[in-house]
């Protein structure tokens, strides 16, 4: 067994390099690691070389083949977890440590914290690693696009595992508290290396934690305590808006408490937020309004594809009321001639996407409108990405789409090099649903060009479209005309 020793040592080489733990810890740990594979001995060996991935690997595999855990990547994630759990503090200590780096300062706290989060392999960076990122030019600036690669598929025999599993409602939902130090199935994703800082927020409780798949720098997650459905309310602008009173450089904001303009988790109250510059920051102002009952904010309608309606001031009150007016008037708004209805019978339509963040001493609160109404020709949505872009993207647009990051099917890796070599007559192997697409390419295609750089472009061209597909105010004469009409309800142009 003298790999598994010098796997085990390894690995606690790199948790003592991450700061997980110190050197009093060593013999602890691992004879808790030597415990889980059955290993009662212990003999000084060379220690094995890698990564943190390579060497969870190696024990994954050398658990699979002692029969301790089955040949999935489920069981092995949870295997993996449960290793790492042995390196980390219990929540109660993680927390004092957060605040004790918090009365230093707030950055250095999150620092802390990512930093575990990462070193720990509850954030599976060599996975995120996988994912392929450009940036491509548009009318409204730089738009990003990610095809996700992180979220591995899951193999024939896993999916037949899940089959025999009993259906559970423990933890009730992926966001729940109960999810910290769970243990895992082939169903729940493993959290035994789980951890959340409990904050106060708004007189309410509140659970920060990080996304394992980090779309983006410091991808975070801040959680009701308790299992409440997503709602936009008056309330909401006074959480995000403490929030950023706690951490100043962090940026926070809210899915749609709708479906379709809503995101994927609409039963649990959540916000993501995050340290990291979005293209809705780069875009422009097409005219500034002053809301009349609220005259130390300031109005911005923005240059952007979503109706975004800016608010900015020095004073939080000011800014969570004058958006809450703003909500209120929103959620009942109709205008008929631009497909705009706020209601089908007691069925709501109208929401809004918040945006939260500072600037100096200002407070920065980004309105989104948002409507889910359908119809005969768009029926999953008229406010939605519409068919012809179904063959890129079909999801709903949630808060980090609406700030204009992409994060595109992982089909689109293999599907774009099929189109690309459809382009230069190297095949006629091209999915239907994008053979119109590919054809309209082909035709344009200017040979010798960098055709890498001409499909980045022509993808990042498409969720242009989803967006602007979504905007409730189109940017044309008519569609300005129409937003100046209802922010005249309230504001002065």
């Amino acid at each position: 067994m003298s790999n598994l020793f010098s796997l085990v040592d390894r690995l606690i080489v790199l948790s003592l390099d991450a700061n997980l733990i110190e050197e009093t810890d060593i013999q602890y740990v691992r004879n808790r690691i030597l415990a889980e594979f059955g290993e009662l001995s212990y003999e000084e060996t060379e220690e094995a070389t890698g990564t943190l991935y390579d060497t969870l690997d190696a024990l994954a595999d050398l658990a699979m083949q002692k029969e301790l855990i089955g040949d999935t990547l489920a069981e092995k994630d949870i295997f993996t977890s449960r290793l790492m759990n042995l390196f980390l503090d219990k929540p109660s200590v993680v927390n004092a440590k957060f605040f004790e780096h918090y009365a230093h300062s707030p950055e250095e706290a999150t620092n802390y914290f990512y930093a575990m989060s990462q070193a720990s392999n509850y954030i599976k960076m060599n996975r995120i690693a996988k994912n392929k990122q450009f940036t491509t030019p548009s009318p409204y600036g730089p738009i990003e696009i990610t095809i996700n690669l992180s979220k591995p598929e899951k193999d024939p025999k896993q999916i037949a595992a899940e089959k025999l599993l009993a259906s559970s409602s423990y933890p009730t939902c992926l966001l729940c508290t109960e999810n910290e130090g769970f243990e895992g199935t082939l169903k729940q994703p493993d959290r035994a290396n789980h951890r959340m800082i409990r904050l106060a927020i708004n007189n309410g409780d509140w659970m920060l934690q990080y996304s394992p798949y980090l779309y983006y720098n410091e991808h975070c997650i801040l959680l009701s305590a308790n299992h409440t459905p997503m709602q936009v309310t008056g309330e909401t602008f006074y959480t995000l808006l403490g929030f950023t009173k706690q951490f100043p450089h962090y940026f926070i904001g809210s899915n749609a408490d709708l479906p379709i303009v809503g995101g994927s988790i609409l039963s649990h109250e959540h916000y993501q937020g995050g340290h990291y510059t979005f293209p809705m920051d780069h875009a422009t102002t097409l005219f500034n309004f002053t809301p009349n009952e609220y005259p130390n904010v300031e109005g911005h309608v923005l240059n952007w594809p979503l109706s975004t309606l800016e608010l900015t001031s020095t004073s939080l009150s000011d800014l969570a009321e004058c958006s809450n007016m703003i909500l209120k008037l929103w959620r009942n708004y109709s205008d008929e001639s631009l497909g705009i209805l706020s209601h089908t019978g007691d069925t709501p339509h109208n929401t809004i996407t918040p945006i939260c963040k500072r600037q100096g001493d200002k407070y920065v609160m980004r309105l989104v409108l948002r409507n889910n109404r359908t119809n005969d020709e768009h029926p999953l949505g008229i406010f939605h990405a519409h068919e012809d872009v179904h063959h890129i993207k079909k999801e709903n647009i949630g808060l980090i789409e609406v700030m204009g990051l992409a994060i595109l099917p992982a089909r689109l890796l293999t599907e774009l090099e099929t189109i690309k070599a459809y382009i230069l007559s190297e095949s006629q192997d091209v999915p239907p649903y994008h053979k119109a697409w590919a054809d309209m390419l082909k035709e344009k295609y200017i040979p010798d060009t960098n055709l890498d750089d001409y499909i980045t472009a022509a993808l990042g061209d498409k969720f242009v479209q989803v967006l602007e597909h979504c905007g409730v105010y189109k940017l044309t004469n008519e569609g300005l005309v129409g937003l100046k009409k209802f922010l005249s309800n309230f504001a002065t142009l």
